[in-house]
């Protein structure tokens, strides 16, 4: 087994800690364990609850969630839990012993528009993937099995995937009331059989962890790191919401030039370039107080 890296992630609450790997640890099912016995299927989570601290644990998709009693804090054990996590992963196969386990809920998938119409979006009721993908060919999409399939329809153009949704764009050979209910029903049976979404090595090869993420915005300039935070918070919620991305570029201090990647369902939108750039321009002129800003945006 490869070297598994995992890393440490906050949540709400503050009993609870995540711990994120850079692979997949389950077949896109969600599994919660109350105690050693109910983790019977679980040999990862059955060790983990030899810790005296453990209360609860939740293994899904790339993360594993662990809930401890008060008789510790987190700041006290997590880099212990992390590295003996990351040993029993990179000596160890079995995380779950899923066709022990059912799923707790069937796969749903269903349709929505996008400001696109080249676009639609497949949201299904799971998360598939830890990060955001786009593979424009059936070349790059060698890392998702997902992807490499859905090529196989004459009609697929370009493949985005974030979270729990897929964007699709079609070639304009087809109506996408002609090819809607094949691909959702294609869909909800991958996901339901289990087949491989991303390879392991998937988020490596593509530096899509959220270790080489954080390497790349901690390399960056203060103005830079303030640009990608007003994204993050002002922009691409709603981007996400239509079924696409916005991601920063680059920017030059010298020209005040601002370049951002339009992926999904944003990527070719008649509309989106020119109501983004703008909107976009206009918000960091104004959070950054410098009306010398300008943006260009490029389609994916």
């Amino acid at each position: 087994m490869s070297k598994t890296k995992i890393s440490i992630v906050a949540t709400s609450n503050d009993t609870i800690k995540k711990f994120e790997a850079d692979r997949f640890l389950t077949n896109h099912n969600s599994f919660e364990f109350n105690n050693i016995d109910d983790a019977k299927n679980s040999p990862l989570a059955q060790q983990l609850f030899y810790l005296p601290f453990v209360k609860k644990v939740y293994i899904a998709s790339n993360f594993i969630a662990i809930e401890r009693f008060n008789i510790v804090e987190w700041k006290d054990v997590e880099n212990e839990v992390a590295l003996q996590i990351e040993e029993y992963l990179s000596k160890n196969d079995v995380v779950v012993k899923e066709d022990a386990s059912k799923p707790k809920a069937a796969v749903t998938i269903y349709a929505e528009s996008t400001p696109n119409p080249g676009v639609l979006k497949f949201v299904c009721n799971k998360v598939l993937v830890p990060n955001l993908y786009e593979f424009k060919s059936i070349e790059e999409a060698k890392p998702s099995p997902l992807a490499t399939a859905l090529f196989q329809f004459p009609f697929v153009k370009n493949i985005y995937m974030e979270k729990n949704f897929v964007s699709i764009t079609k070639f304009d050979i087809v109506e996408w009331e002609e090819v809607t209910l094949q691909l959702r029903e294609f869909l909800k049976s991958y996901v339901e059989d289990g087949k491989t979404i991303l390879n392991d090595d998937a988020p490596k090869k593509l530096e899509r962890t959220e270790e080489a993420i954080e390497q790349k915005f901690e390399a960056l300039d203060d103005i830079s790191k303030n640009i990608i935070n007003i994204l993050e918070e002002y922009i691409k919620p709603a981007v996400e919401s239509d079924g696409g991305n916005i991601e920063f570029i680059s920017y030059d201090d010298a020209s005040k030039k601002v370049e951002v990647l339009l992926q999904g369902a944003c990527s070719g939108c008649p509309s989106s370039t020119f109501t983004l750039k703008n909107g976009i321009e206009n918000m960091l002129k104004e959070m950054l107080k410098d009306n010398s800003i300008t943006v260009n945006a490029i389609n994916g």
